[in-house]
């Protein structure tokens, strides 16, 4: 993550049409959109209660997968001189969210460039560490991608990330607040990872790599439960939370925000 911790998180609530959202390696299945809410609410909750300033971008009702808004911002740098990326989603579904959260962004100081085409980049795809800028080869992200954030990172390499079965590089693997990183051995080459120079654990479950750093505390979903004990044994705080029905739309505890 950026060095920086962060003081305000950028969400959006989920449209009516939520239960229309792309999916890419699940069946689709039929969503309880107002369950689905509550788990979004609670969520937010949990933000808010580690201390964030939730900053809500407008809603979206036109776009169904509006409410991951990660995929369309991305944080390079936080604290008093704060600048992001604004993405080019793989699904073309998803390119008019980009505007509202760029308006949002810029009322917040944060100083923006952007990924133009043929670039596609998801935000759930790159993950910022203080060393270096990982970025998911998948289905949503490519290549060109690698060439437009290079000069935009600071000086930190941008790594590409083969990701294999799984929607986003973040749902593979995310870092711990010790600077370690949790990933699913499946979705991922653990190997690769720890050639870099990083401490990998290997997720207990498929659904652990997607973890979310709020201060020393790590939040993971409630079908995570085998990596938070991992995690626990490890010496780290963790806070479990139920969202099962937004797990059918491939949702994560990353993608449901931005922290700044």
């Amino acid at each position: 993550m950026p060095p920086a911790f962060p003081h305000l998180a950028l969400v959006r609530r989920p449209s009516s049409r939520l239960a229309e959202g792309e999916v890419t390696h699940v069946a689709r299945q039929v969503v309880d959109v107002e369950l689905a809410r509550r788990q979004h609410t609670a969520y937010v909750q949990v933000l808010r209660q580690h201390g964030l300033e939730i900053v809500e971008v407008p809603p979206a009702d036109e776009h169904p997968d509006g409410l991951f808004v990660e995929d369309t911002l991305v944080v390079l740098e936080r604290g008093a001189a704060p600048r992001a990326v604004l993405t080019r989603p793989g699904a073309d579904s998803r390119r008019g969210e980009i505007e509202s959260v760029a308006l949002v962004a810029q009322a917040r100081g944060l100083a923006l460039a952007r990924i133009t085409a043929p670039a596609t980049l998801d935000g759930g795809d790159v993950l910022v560490t203080p060393r270096h800028v990982l970025v998911g080869q998948s289905t949503r992200s490519n290549a060109a991608a690698l060439a437009q954030l290079a000069p935009l990172t600071g000086g930190r390499p941008v790594v590409p990330v083969p990701v294999h079965g799984a929607l986003h590089l973040k749902t593979a693997v995310t870092s711990l607040p010790d600077g370690a990183l949790i990933a699913v051995p499946a979705y991922v080459d653990c190997a690769a990872l720890r050639a870099l120079g990083y401490q990998v654990h290997e997720a207990a479950d498929v659904s652990g790599g997607d973890v979310l750093c709020l201060g020393d505390t790590v939040l993971l979903p409630a079908s995570a439960a085998a990596t938070a004990a991992q995690l626990r044994a490890l010496g780290h705080a963790v806070q479990l939370l139920d969202l099962g029905e937004l797990q059918k739309l491939e949702a994560g505890v990353t993608c449901m925000s931005v922290l700044v």
